[in-house]
């Protein structure tokens, strides 16, 4: 019997507890290390489907495990639940209406992620026991990758050791394989410690700050012109020393991110803007403090993977939008740009064509768009572990990233057929990988091929520990 047949009616079979698993964690939207509730409600559902389960993974509180099956290759599947701040959102509208002011909201679709990944792994635990065959089915719940780098401290600790392959997905406006695109990045923070003084009265004594702080983003405005053009800088202010302009501010906080296409550039940018930092210092006298936050890596691609996903991809045919999910994604529509959708077309490389607002087929594996590239806590998965990541359709055409229009599609009936597309597609790869051990030594010589060039180097500094939060009190 096709392996279709199979595993997709398993993914079916479950698509109700895992739309609702889904829903419950977009009702409770934690940030990043702060994860309890959504930890525990995944740790709840894969015990009911009969996963052995790990939780407290490399030492992270909101890090959880499941595995099922026994022998044969370990195949991880990845999923995510942070939330991100100050998108709250009520769920269903197509008008900006929080759900709490000011609050947290899934304005990245983690919620859809987590759901669907492990609905994929359950599918493939069925299958596993329906079969007969050897082999482990993996569910790892990720925290933190809004910024927290959670999956590059697990690879640091050894999370993903003994995985075989690892599979993971990402709700968005498409559907396709990711073409494995991203940049490195490292979180950084500057302190700044100088001498308060009157500023009228005496400024001679005081050693500002502030001005220290000033300085650096200026000398980093000017280092734009002197790095890559694919990298990029970012900062925001995190402290300014107070809101008193007659006191020379003694102390300010600035935190910056660096990104380059790849974790060496990156490496050799940080030493850069650190530099800059220091002669900001030296001008105003003051003394500076760097703190490494976090770090990424880099996606590497794995073509057998992709290859392989895409054809399950291309398999499912349309995902089965109705007419009241293209209305509601017109709705949607009707609050961008012609730009926001525009940017979305030219990201994947497809024309607008009969500008339906829901995307249904698979985007060809050899069609390329204009990169705009972000940063991910999987490409230090990718890194040690051959990987493939599909994007599935949940929402309408041009939906930004980050925003309180993405919030809102992420309880919809489109949200939930999209989700229950990726888990198939991520399952029958699975199940390819478990039938296939050539497939499994093909994505591997890929692998080793890849990181023999360039070997793979963890970007956060051994003494840098994840911000872990403390757990909320009832």
């Amino acid at each position: 019997m096709e392996k279709n047949a199979t595993v997709w009616p398993l993914v079916d079979a479950k698509r109700d507890v895992f739309t609702d698993l889904s829903d419950r964690v977009w009702d409770s939207p934690e940030i990043a290390y702060t994860e309890y509730r959504s930890a525990a409600l995944h740790a709840e559902v894969l015990r009911q489907q009969g996963f052995r389960v790990t939780e407290e993974v490399s030492g992270i509180p909101t890090a959880v495990m499941g595995e099922a099956g026994s022998g044969g290759p370990v195949i991880a599947i990845l999923g995510e639940y942070d939330a991100l701040p100050g998108l709250s959102q009520q769920a269903g509208l197509d008008y900006k209406c929080p759900v709490a002011e000011g609050g947290n909201g899934h304005g990245c679709g983690h919620n859809l992620l987590g759901a669907g990944a492990m609905l994929a792994a359950t599918a493939v635990k069925d299958w596993l026991e329906a079969e007969g065959i050897e082999g482990r089915v993996r569910y790892y719940g990720c925290p933190a990758e809004e910024g927290g780098a959670a999956k590059a401290f697990m690879v640091r600790e050894g999370a993903f050791e003994d995985v075989d392959i690892a599979i993971s997905w990402h709700p968005g406006p498409f559907n396709y394989i990711d073409p494995a695109l991203s940049l490195a990045n490292t979180r950084m923070d500057f302190e700044f410690f100088g001498r308060s003084s009157h500023a009228a009265a005496a400024p001679h004594l005081g050693r500002s700050a502030l001005d220290a702080v000033e300085l650096m983003n200026v000398g980093v405005n000017y280092l734009r012109e002197h790095m890559p053009s694919g990298d990029r800088i970012h900062y925001a202010m995190m402290d300014g020393g107070g809101s008193a302009p007659n006191v020379v501010q003694g102390y300010a906080k600035v935190r910056y991110a660096v990104r380059s296409t790849d974790t060496p550039g990156m490496l050799a940018l940080n030493k850069r803007v650190m530099k800059v930092a220091e002669g900001a210092a030296m001008m105003t006298e003051t003394e500076v403090k760097v703190t490494v936050l976090s770090a990424v890596s880099n996606l590497l691609g794995n073509t057998p993977m992709e290859e392989a996903g895409y054809r399950n991809l291309e398999a499912l045919g349309p995902t089965p939008f109705d007419e009241a999910d293209f209305e509601y994604a017109r709705k949607i529509q009707a609050t961008l740009s012609d730009e926001d959708i525009d940017t979305d077309y030219r990201r994947v490389g497809v024309e607008r064509g009969n500008g339906q607002p829901l995307h249904q087929d698979a985007i060809p594996l050899n069609v390329r768009g204009e990169p705009m590239i972000g940063s991910t806590d999987l490409g230090d998965v990718s890194w040690v572990v051959p990987m493939v990541q599909f994007w599935g359709a949940t929402l309408a055409i041009g939906t930004p990233g980050h925003s309180w229009q993405w919030t809102a599609q992420g309880k919809s009936p489109a949200a939930h057929k999209g989700m229950v597309r990726a888990a198939k597609a991520m399952a029958a790869t699975a199940v390819d990988c478990l039938i296939d051990k050539d497939l499994i030594a093909a994505a591997k010589a890929d692998h080793q091929k890849r990181v023999s060039r360039v070997p793979y180097v963890c970007p956060i500094p051994n003494e840098v520990e994840p911000p872990l939060q403390p757990r909320p009190a009832d």
